[in-house]
C-alpha cells in the first residue's frame, strides 16, 4: 500500500516540476521575443505611414523611403555617415592595435599601470567625454586653442572639433580604449613561436610586427573593425555636439532632427532608422561571418607557453613616453579640464587670474538643484533594477540555450541578441512608437526608460550568463533531480550559486553602462523622469558648462568607485579579466 502510495505521488511531484519549468521557460521566451522583436515591428510599420488631417489616422506610404533615398542630401548623409564611422574606426583601431602590442610583446615600462588604466576612459560617460574636447579644442573657447594663441602671439585656429575630422578624432580616441582591450586579448592568445623565430631568421622587428604578426591576428583586426564601425555609426553624442551646431549631419543627429521638429517626422525618422539599422545589421553580420572563420588563422600547438617579449633597447623609453601621452590625452585632459572648469563661476582658460577665482559655488549650485535628487534616484532606481532583471533573464535564457536540446532554442539565443543590431538612438524611437500605440499605461514613465534599457542591454548580460553557464557540468544538476530535487530548487540552490561570478560581473557591468545611457534615455524622459546623463544634456542646452563639469566630476568619480568595487568583488569570487 506504501509503495502505492509513493508511486502516485511521484508521478504528480514529478508533474508539478514539470510545469514550472515548462512555466518559467515559456515566459523567458515570450519576454526575450517580445523586448527584441515588438519595436522592431512597430518601427517598420510607422516608417510607412503618413499623419493625415488632424484627428485622422495615419495613412499607409512610400513617401518617407521616397524622400530618404531620392534628396540629393541623402547621398550626403550616407557619405558624412560612412566617412565618421571609418575614419574613427580606423584611428582607434590604429591607437589601440599599437598600445596592445606594446604592451604584450615588448618590454616597454608602465605595461601593468597601462592595463589597469585602460578601462577608466570606458566608464567616462559619452557626453562628459565630448564636453571636454569642446572646452579643449572649440577654436573659439578650446584650451589648447587659447594657449597656444598666446604662446605664439597669433590668432590662427590650431584645432578644430566642429569639423569631420575633429569628429573622427573625438571619437576615435574615445574607442580607443576598446580597441587596445580587443587587441590585447588577441594579442595574448597568440601563439609567438613563429615570431620568435622569424627573430632568429634576422627579422628586425618591424618585420616581424609588418608580416607576422598583423597577419596572424588579422581576423582579430578586421572583427575589431566592424565593431568600432558599428560603435561609431550608431554613435549620438559626437554628431549631436559636434556635428548639428556647424551643419554636419549624420544618420543618428538626422533621426533626432526628424523628431524634434515642429511637426515631428517620425516617419520620417524612422525610414533614417530603419537604413540605420541595416546598416548596423551588415556590420554585425560581417563580424559574425569573420568570427566563424577565425580557425584558418590559427596556429596550433599543444603546449602551454608564456611569450618572450621583445627588447626594445633605448627605444623602450619612447614607447613608454607614447603610454604616457596616451594616458594624458584619453584620461588626464579631459578629466582635468571638467575639474578645472567646475571650480569657476564662469568658463574661463587656465590662468593666475582665473586661480585666485576657483570656488565650490557649480557644485552647491548642482546639489541644491530642484530636480538633482530626484534624478539621481531614477538613476540608481534604473541602473539597479535593469541590471537585476537583465542577469535573472540571462541566466534563464542561457540555461535554455546551453542545457536544454529544445527545438528553437537557436532562435531564443538569435533573440536575445537581436538589440545588439540596435542603435542607441533607433532603440528610443521604436520604443516610443511602440508603446504611443500601445496604450498600457508607460508611456511617459520611468517604466518605458526601464524597457529600453532592459532591452538595450540584454545581450551583454546573456552572454555574461552563457560564459558562466557552459563551465558547469550537468551532473550537478542531475544529481539533484535525483535526490528528488525539483527543476526549480536545483536552478535556484545550485546553477544561481554557481553562476553568481559571472552573474555578478555582467550585473556590475550593465549597472555601469546603465548610469551612463543617453541616447536611448533622449527620446523617452518626460518631466519627472529624467536621469543623470539627460541632466547633463539639458545643463549643455543650457549654457551652463560650470554646472555640467561639476555634474561630470562627481558622475566620474561615482562609476570609478564603482569599477574598484567591481574588481574588489571580482577578485573575492575569483572573476578573472577576461
Amino acid at each position: 500500500m506504501a509503495a502505492l502510495e509513493h508511486a502516485l505521488v511521484k508521478p504528480a511531484s514529478e508533474a508539478r516540476s514539470f510545469d514550472s519549468k515548462w512555466l518559467i521557460i515559456g515566459v523567458a521566451v515570450l519576454i526575450a521575443a517580445w523586448l527584441a522583436l515588438v519595436p522592431l515591428l512597430f518601427l517598420i510599420w510607422q516608417s510607412f505611414m503618413t499623419p493625415a488631417a488632424p484627428g485622422m489616422p495615419a495613412l499607409f506610404t512610400l513617401a518617407n523611403y521616397t524622400n530618404v533615398y531620392t534628396n540629393s542630401e541623402t547621398f550626403r548623409l550616407l557619405g558624412n555617415s560612412l566617412s565618421f564611422a571609418s575614419g574613427a574606426a580606423v584611428l582607434s583601431l590604429v591607437i589601440g592595435t599599437m598600445l596592445a602590442w606594446l604592451n604584450e610583446r615588448t618590454n616597454t615600462p608602465f605595461k601593468s599601470l597601462v592595463y589597469a588604466l585602460s578601462v577608466v576612459p570606458l566608464i567616462i560617460p559619452g557626453i562628459l567625454f565630448v564636453t571636454a574636447w569642446i572646452m579643449l579644442a572649440s577654436p573659439k573657447i578650446g584650451v589648447l586653442n587659447l594657449l597656444l594663441q598666446r604662446a605664439f602671439d597669433t590668432d590662427q585656429v590650431f584645432f578644430d572639433v566642429y569639423t569631420l575630422p575633429g569628429m573622427m578624432w573625438v571619437d576615435g580616441i574615445q574607442q580607443a580604449p576598446l580597441a587596445f582591450l580587443l587587441m590585447s586579448a588577441a594579442f595574448r592568445s597568440m601563439d609567438p613561436s613563429l615570431e620568435e623565430s622569424a627573430l632568429m631568421s634576422g627579422a628586425s622587428i618591424l618585420q616581424v610586427a609588418r608580416r607576422v604578426t598583423l597577419r596572424l591576428v588579422f581576423p582579430a583586426l578586421a572583427a575589431s573593425f566592424l565593431i568600432l564601425f558599428v560603435r561609431a555609426i550608431e554613435s549620438f553624442e559626437v554628431p549631436a555636439l559636434l556635428g548639428l551646431p556647424v551643419g554636419i549631419h549624420v544618420y543618428t543627429s538626422s533621426i533626432y532632427q526628424a523628431i524634434h521638429e515642429y511637426p515631428s517626422q517620425i516617419g520620417l525618422a524612422s525610414a533614417y532608422a530603419v537604413t540605420l539599422l541595416l546598416l548596423t545589421s551588415l556590420g554585425i553580420y560581417a563580424q559574425s561571418r569573420l568570427s566563424s572563420q577565425g580557425s584558418r588563422f590559427a596556429t596550433v600547438t599543444g603546449k602551454g607557453f608564456r611569450p618572450r617579449t621583445i627588447d626594445l633597447g633605448k627605444w623602450r623609453y619612447l614607447t613608454a613616453a607614447i603610454f604616457i601621452l596616451y594616458f594624458v590625452i584619453i584620461v588626464l585632459l579631459p578629466f582635468l579640464v571638467l575639474v578645472w572648469s567646475s571650480l569657476q563661476k564662469f568658463y574661463s582658460v587656465p590662468s593666475w587670474a582665473a586661480l585666485n577665482r576657483v570656488t565650490l559655488d557649480a557644485y552647491r549650485t548642482i546639489l541644491d538643484y530642484p530636480q538633482f535628487w530626484s534624478t539621481v534616484r531614477n538613476s540608481l532606481f534604473l541602473a539597479f533594477t535593469t541590471a537585476t532583471l537583465i542577469m535573472l533573464l540571462g541566466a534563464v535564457i542561457s540555461w535554455i540555450v546551453v542545457r536544454t536540446r529544445i527545438r528553437g532554442r537557436w532562435l531564443l539565443d538569435n533573440l536575445s541578441s537581436l538589440p545588439l543590431v540596435f542603435p542607441g538612438l533607433v532603440l528610443g524611437l521604436s520604443i516610443m512608437i511602440c508603446y504611443l500605440y500601445l496604450d498600457i499605461g508607460v508611456y511617459g514613465t520611468i517604466w518605458i526608460m526601464l524597457i529600453a534599457y532592459a532591452t538595450r542591454f540584454l545581450p551583454y548580460g546573456t552572454r555574461y550568463a552563457s560564459t558562466s553557464m557552459v563551465q558547469i557540468h550537468k551532473e550537478l544538476e542531475e544529481s539533484a533531480a535525483m535526490s528528488g530535487a525539483t527543476w526549480a530548487t536545483s536552478f535556484r540552490r545550485i546553477v544561481l550559486p554557481l553562476l553568481k561570478p559571472g552573474l555578478l560581473a555582467g550585473w556590475i557591468y550593465v549597472l555601469i553602462v546603465s548610469i551612463r545611457e543617453l541616447s536611448s534615455s533622449i527620446l523617452l524622459y518626460s518631466p519627472g523622469t529624467e536621469v543623470v546623463s539627460i541632466m547633463i544634456w539639458e545643463l549643455w542646452q543650457n549654457g551652463q558648462y560650470v554646472e555640467l563639469s561639476a555634474l561630470g566630476v562627481m558622475l566620474i568619480l561615482l562609476l570609478f568607485c564603482l569599477v574598484m568595487i567591481a574588481q574588489l568583488v571580482g577578485k573575492k569570487f575569483g572573476i578573472s579579466e577576461g
